[in-house]
């Protein structure tokens, strides 16, 4: 008798995916209240949850770019793969310094700027990131451009080693792990930015850390346990989960420009339960409403362009030749 053995891999995915229903039905179970376009919404567990969201979607990239640049070596050059994963190493420290100097840039420009103008520039540009970033044309480009660029530059250093070139192969294959990794800790400290302004450095560390936990469970099995993970549906699921803090990044983007001046506020009327303004920044205004909506379906559409160029178009192409023939 066979017996169906739960993978590490399984267990992992369908705690995640439960801790996180888990909050946000406690979450709107106990908030009440009306939302005021006016004040700020995101409570303080919302952002954790945010933070956490996306700290995890780019480890989870960063992961997957470097196993795809060290999985021969590890296989057959186990020396090669060791500098990658000091650059790596080293990324996160250079992450951590990048927080601090842009950190200290806002707090430099908000001596001569309002709080309001910094938010809204600072959320205005991390949602301009974020919808980059979420672009299938973009990932398309990513996926077969960025990490190719990498296993090429991999492969010239390696192949033009010598006992003279030794050492600069070694810091040649540092430095492309520490470009390889970065990256994503870059654009993680722009996203964050928009919320610490609005809850603190300490509630963002927390989101931090936690997202940072799960991308160290994925870590740990990658490279050390050397589990198949199922990175397709992980991006898949993170992608969504990605969706919707763009969702709610849209509208307190949209709300702070309103309060700093930058856009007008026109009431619809509707009354909004209260849980919706504190996870998903829904308020009544047309300005808010239309631009969450926008958002969701540049990224939904922007798909669904790219899907129909990909495959329904060409197969359309070939269904006609054939025809012909």
């Amino acid at each position: 008798m066979t017996r169906n053995i739960i993978k590490p891999k399984s267990i992992f995915i369908g705690t995640a995916v439960i801790l996180l229903i888990g909050v946000l039905v406690w979450q709107g179970v106990t908030a009440h209240g009306n939302p005021n376009p006016t004040i700020k919404h995101l409570s303080p567990t919302a952002a954790i949850v945010d933070t956490a969201i996306l700290v995890f979607r780019e480890g989870l990239e960063a992961i997957l770019v470097l196993a795809a640049i060290t999985a021969s070596l590890v296989r057959t050059q186990n020396d090669y793969w060791k500098p990658i994963s000091v650059g790596a190493g080293f990324s996160f420290l250079a992450t951590l310094i990048t927080w601090f100097v842009v950190v200290g840039i806002i707090n430099l420009v908000g001596n001569t700027t309002s709080e309001l103008n910094i938010q809204a520039a600072t959320g205005l540009l991390a949602n301009i990131v974020l919808l980059v970033i979420m672009n299938w044309f973009f990932h398309k480009i990513y996926w077969t451009g960025w990490i190719s660029l990498h296993n090429r530059k991999k492969r010239e250093l390696i192949e033009t080693t010598t006992s003279d070139t030794q050492n600069m192969t070694y810091k040649g294959l540092v430095i492309l792990g520490l470009t390889s990794i970065y990256r994503e800790g870059f654009e993680v400290v722009l996203f964050l930015q928009s919320i610490r302004l609005q809850v603190g450095s300490q509630v963002v560390l927390l989101g931090t850390l936690i997202g940072l936990g799960f991308t160290l469970i994925v870590a740990i099995l990658t490279f050390i346990a050397h589990q198949r993970l199922p990175y397709k549906k992980m991006l898949i699921l993170t992608g969504i989960m990605l969706c919707a803090v763009l969702f709610v990044m849209t509208g307190e983007t949209v709300q702070e420009m309103q309060q700093a001046g930058w856009i007008g506020v026109t009431n619809i009327g509707l009354r909004i339960p209260g849980w919706m303004g504190l996870w998903f920044s829904i308020v009544p205004t047309v300005q808010t409403l239309v631009s969450q909506v926008l958002a969701v379906v540049f990224v939904v559409g922007s798909y669904a362009v790219a899907e129909y160029a990909r495959i329904r178009k060409p197969q359309k192409k070939a269904s006609v030749r054939s025809a012909s023939h």
